[in-house]
């Protein structure tokens, strides 16, 4: 049987067995993550968020105004379409159920 492509058996590109096996018996601890406190890391978490949303390329109102239309439309069909279909199974079950 054949490995797959990427398979964990095979050591990294650029590295030994010796250096695979050996980061593999001692556990890392992560920089400055393992270092920090509870409230730093906190803290770190929401100037995290805050640069992840200053990244966002927010809509404009006109944007805005055209996607919440076209999701109203479209509901308010999906919400007809299964009307129509409920009223047809109900209608269904009438006759064969008297």
């Amino acid at each position: 049987m054949t490995d797959a492509l990427g398979s964990i058996d095979m050591p990294e590109r650029g590295r030994s067995e010796d250096d695979t096996s050996e980061s593999k018996k001692k556990p890392r601890r992560g920089g400055k993550r393992g270092k920090k406190g509870p409230f730093a890391r906190l803290a770190l978490f929401y100037r995290q968020i805050i640069a992840e949303l200053r990244k966002v390329v927010w809509p404009t109102r006109n944007q805005l105004s055209t996607y919440t239309t076209v999701v109203i439309v479209f509901v308010l069909i999906i919400i007809g379409l299964v009307t129509v279909i409920d009223w047809g199974i109900n209608e269904a079950v009438k006759y064969v159920f008297g």
